[in-house]
């Protein structure tokens, strides 16, 4: 999630590591963050492989789960460990090869659970796994939390026979604990790196997913998004990332920041890959009260269609141009070819530029980060450094070397003042960010111009990371922000690429529009056919 806009917007108007060593490590790695890296990686057999080419090859005998499992876990080893070091995976599974043994097993004896069955997946190291990993949303101050229970998410995941290959590294407590943070940077895992160009930042907080999905480092990942933290990463890393609506998927066992934007999501190197993930991990989950209503489909895959966008009527947002002449000159020849494949355009569609609503947002997300994080971690067993927010904030004061070599906590600080969900200032807030982004700001749009959706450039290309400063976020106003605070969906597909870097277009709609947004998403990527391997450059420039 891009806390810096907030900020400035509410003040404006291998095997896991030893807790020592990662200190050691990631403090080094990250007062080097722009030193070169290997400009030339050897070629990975699982490159580009997708989770049909991968079933497959367990189908025909070429690769085991098993095999597949641990070639992962080697190109783990080589390059996020080693070579350009891209430091995307903060905790590989030692528990993974028996998982796949056992899939193995079980395809031998019964046949594939389905599309799954024995594919690796990577999942952030905010959501939690009841087995030998730790869940510690990039914080040592979590080092030794183990959960007692799986996310009903993982749950989802293992039933479809999934390989837990391990979890990713992220920008700490999701991106939520200073003005001025380094994207993917966490104190237990230090900085990721961008698989194109390792100066260059993966961006939002499912930083380690992203590039870790990029990469190859698995079939496919999950991230987890606030507001960005799983599209602008997708869009900076050459993947399809889906924000689904808030509540399709279940945030029981997830750290949380916002009850009211959080959601889990696929990252992934194509949309059906991203669909078949999405598939797997929705559910109603008693836990989870937002799930309840949900209207979902056991198999997304079912809505992609080559011929999607003929007959559709698209929308163009311009006010989410201008911030790259690069990439506004892709989203130009975008808009010939969503013609040239039978869409009515409808452009400009603008969302009513007058509504505003960061301060409201940021606003909200201190009251609910509070009541979230208090909750949650007031199940930690009572030997735990951590048991609250005001705990945190000690806790990182008590060990600032480690905890904020680069920059403090300020988002923290902010909100621990806060006070109960009961404040009026709180229910105004909440009430001002649904009225806005939902009745007065997509819906409003959607039935104004009748479009079944609207596009958007989803990101600039990555910026150089910068521990003095912070990042150099360019939109000064994000394209998916508005449907991060309405909770609802949002599909990034690659657009191309400037100067060797990833971006991404999104396709946004209003609540539950998922196969409404994977149908065009599916068309549109078929025909641009954007997506490139990573380079694994020093710099882009």
């Amino acid at each position: 999630m891009r806390r810096r806009d907030f900020f400035t917007s509410s003040l404006q108007g291998g095997a896991l590591l030893a807790i020592g060593s990662q200190v050691s490590a990631c403090t080094q790695e990250t007062s080097a963050a722009t030193e070169s890296a290997p400009s030339s990686v050897a070629p990975f057999e699982l490159d580009e492989k997708t989770i049909a080419d991968l079933q497959t090859a367990q189908e025909e005998g070429t690769y085991t789960a098993r095999q597949l499992t641990q070639l992962y876990l080697d190109r783990i080893e080589a390059i996020d460990r080693n070579g350009p070091t891209l430091r995307s995976v903060i905790e590989v599974n030692p528990d993974a090869l028996k998982i796949a043994d056992q899939l193995d097993k079980e395809r031998k004896q019964k046949g594939p659970r389905g599309p799954l069955h024995g594919i690796p997946v990577l999942i952030k190291d905010n959501i939690d796994t009841a087995d030998s990993m730790r869940t510690t949303a990039g914080s040592l101050a979590l080092a030794e939390h183990v959960a007692a229970d799986d996310a009903f998410i993982i749950k989802q995941l293992r039933l479809a026979g999934a390989v837990l290959l391990g979890k990713t590294n992220l920008s700490e407590w999701a991106n939520f604990r200073s003005t001025h943070s380094s994207s993917g940077w966490s104190s237990r895992g230090g900085q990721v790196r961008n698989p194109y160009a390792t100066d260059r930042s993966t961006s939002g907080s499912s930083a380690g997913s992203g590039a870790a999905a990029a990469a190859n480092l698995c079939a496919v990942a999950i991230g987890t998004e606030t507001d960005g933290s799983i599209l602008s990463p997708s869009s900076i890393n050459g993947l399809v990332g889906i924000k689904p609506t808030v509540g399709l998927l279940s945030r029981s066992g997830i750290i949380p920041i916002s009850k009211s934007q959080d959601t889990a999501g696929p990252m992934a190197r194509t949309v059906t890959d991203a669909a078949l993930l999405l598939s797997a991990l929705t559910g109603i989950d008693p836990k989870d009260s937002a799930t309840a209503g949900q209207q979902s489909y056991p198999d997304y895959t079912k809505f992609l269609d080559i011929d999607g966008l003929k007959g559709a009527t698209i929308g163009v947002e311009r006010s989410y141009f201008g911030y790259s002449e690069q990439v506004d000159a892709l989203m130009e020849e975008v808009i010939k070819l969503l013609r040239k494949m039978g869409a009515q355009v409808i452009d400009p569609a603008p969302i009513d530029p007058t509504i505003q609503f960061g301060e409201d947002e940021f606003e909200v997300m201190l009251y609910e980060f509070k009541d979230g994080l208090n909750a949650y971690l007031a199940t930690l067993p009572a030997k735990a450094p951590v048991r609250s927010l005001k705990d945190l904030i000690a806790f990182n004061q008590a060990n600032k070397d480690k905890m904020m070599p680069f920059f403090g906590q300020e988002i923290l600080i902010m909100a621990e003042k806060k006070g109960p969900l009961i404040d009026k200032a709180y229910q105004k807030a909440w009430a001002n960010c649904r009225r806005k982004s939902r009745e007065l700001g997509i819906d409003a749009t959607l039935q104004k111009y009748k479009l079944d959706a609207l596009i958007a450039p989803t990101d600039t290309p990555g910026w150089v990371i910068d521990h003095i400063t912070g990042d150099h976020y360019l939109m000064s106003k994000a394209s998916y922000s508005i449907a991060a605070v309405a909770g609802y969906p949002g599909i990034s597909v690659p657009l191309g690429q400037v100067m060797g870097m990833p971006v991404g277009m999104s396709f946004f709609g209003t609540a539950y529009s998922e196969p409404t947004l994977l149908k065009f998403a599916y068309a549109f990527e078929q025909a641009q056919q954007a997506r490139q391997a990573p380079t694994f450059r020093a710099s882009a420039g």
